[in-house]
């Protein structure tokens, strides 16, 4: 008879996990691909200023350090404005704010099409940051409202592929643009590349304010037994997570500050990345800007497998810190080797693969972090700061690089001190317990 209520027990509570586990891949359906697909635009107009510098810079008159100047200035903006960008989102909801960011972000992104002077390029690229402020931190806000922790790394992690898709498909059609557009109409390639990339992001704005619902319970398309089901995950995930904290008091908390570190660190090596992979594989010897789309493609197919095996891995072993130190460690590792292979196009791909690989995987897992120790407005405004002081560092990524490129006519010091940047990182997220974040 034991043996028989068992079983029951058993075939019940199996049949509520395989139900709830059909809940939660509706929701995936329904908003990640379309969170995914926004992401891929919001990056590949942030960063296709990288491939614009191919000719632009030749055109314009622009110095390394002019460009990575403007290039870096757009964090300036995006610093400003992150905090109280991601506090609106979290008054007035993710439908009209991340549409309001996609949007106006979209018409300055075309605006480059028309600059001509070094104060034009960095004002547009400060306005940028401003206008795409609060847009990564509320959608990582958005998720948590929607998944418990235990699920959130690999749903981050499927939601930040937007940024080596925008690699794989953005850097060969930037190629391509700018060769196959070249002198049509009077234009540079590099000013149709900024203006028809420009305009899938003010479209999904428009899509955002249709499509996207901002709490549970004002989803029309679950029904009440699903909508208890989320709700129900996420109340017992609360009782987990410290209470909701008020806003002024994250910015005395002494892990806010060594979370907006570790940020900072990564970060340094991902915009390493994005800004200047073009680059770095046409001082390999490689001339034609479609060539370099593709081969700039393959850091990031190989950095999309490493994403998904560590969240993957992150999730059933409910670890965090190991897994978040790992890639930021890989990161260093490429970036070391990379001086003494630019010789050679082939092995200095490999490398950067295993940076982009490291690199980008550190940005799922690192959302983990502040979604473990806060909740409310208090893990929004977190968020919104070490992604605002994290974001700082593409301002290093950018003006530095340049800065040190144009001083010494070699890439190696840039590499060295990023490569330094992602090991300071790693021993910070060392010393995180790992009972805080480890669940």
């Amino acid at each position: 008879m034991e043996t028989t209520v068992e079983t029951g027990a058993a075939g019940t509570a199996g049949a509520v996990r395989s139900h709830e586990e059909a809940v939660y891949s509706k929701v995936t359906w329904r908003i990640v691909p379309f969170l995914m697909v926004c992401f891929l635009v919001a990056y590949l107009d942030r960063v296709n200023v990288g491939f614009a510098k191919l000719q632009m810079a030749h055109d314009l008159g622009f110095s390394e350090t002019i460009y990575g100047l403007g290039a870096g200035v757009f964090f300036i903006g995006y610093f400003l404005f992150e905090v109280p960008s991601n506090l609106c989102l979290h008054r007035f909801g993710a439908r009209m704010w991340i549409g309001r960011i996609m949007i106006t972000w979209g018409l300055l992104s075309a605006g480059f099409a028309f600059i001509s002077t070094p104060n034009e390029f960095y004002v547009l690229r400060f306005l940028l940051g401003l206008a795409e402020a609060g847009f990564t931190p509320g959608i990582v806000y958005y998720l948590s409202t929607w998944y418990p922790s235990h699920r959130r790394a690999k749903i981050t992690a499927i939601y930040c592929m937007g940024s080596p898709l925008s690699g794989i498909i953005g850097n060969p059609l930037s190629g391509l643009l700018m060769g196959g557009m070249a002198g049509v109409s009077g234009w540079h390639g590099w000013q149709w590349m900024f203006m028809l990339e420009a305009i899938p992001a003010v479209i999904l704005g428009i899509m955002c304010f249709f499509y996207l619902d901002d709490t549970i319970g004002k989803a029309k398309w679950l029904i009440s037994s699903e909508k208890r089901i989320l709700e129900k995950a996420k109340e017992e995930e609360n009782k987990l997570t410290v209470p909701d904290a008020r806003v002024g008091k994250i910015f005395t908390d002494p892990r806010a500050w060594l979370i907006s570190l570790i940020c900072f660190c990564y970060v340094t090596g991902q915009y390493g990345i994005t800004l200047w992979l073009p680059t770095f594989i046409k001082s390999t010897g490689v001339s034609d800007p479609l060539h370099i789309g593709l081969l700039s493609a393959i850091p990031y197919i190989c950095a999309i497998f490493t994403m998904f095996f560590f969240a993957r891995s992150a999730d059933k072993h409910c670890e965090r810190r190991w897994h978040l130190i790992v890639p930021c460690m890989m990161g260093a590792t490429g970036f070391l080797a990379l001086p003494y292979v630019t010789h050679s196009t082939t092995l200095s791909l490999v490398f950067l693969s295993i940076a982009a690989s490291g690199i980008l995987t550190c940005t799922p897992l690192f959302w983990s972090l502040p979604t473990a120790m806060w909740s409310g407005a208090g893990l929004a405004t977190a968020i919104a700061m070490s992604n605002s002081i994290g974001n700082l560092s593409g301002f290093t990524s950018g003006f530095v690089v340049g800065y040190l490129r144009d001083m010494t006519q070699s890439s190696n010091a840039a590499f060295y001190m990023i490569a330094a940047m992602l090991t300071i990182g790693a021993f910070a997220i060392w010393t995180i317990p790992a009972k805080l974040v480890n669940r």
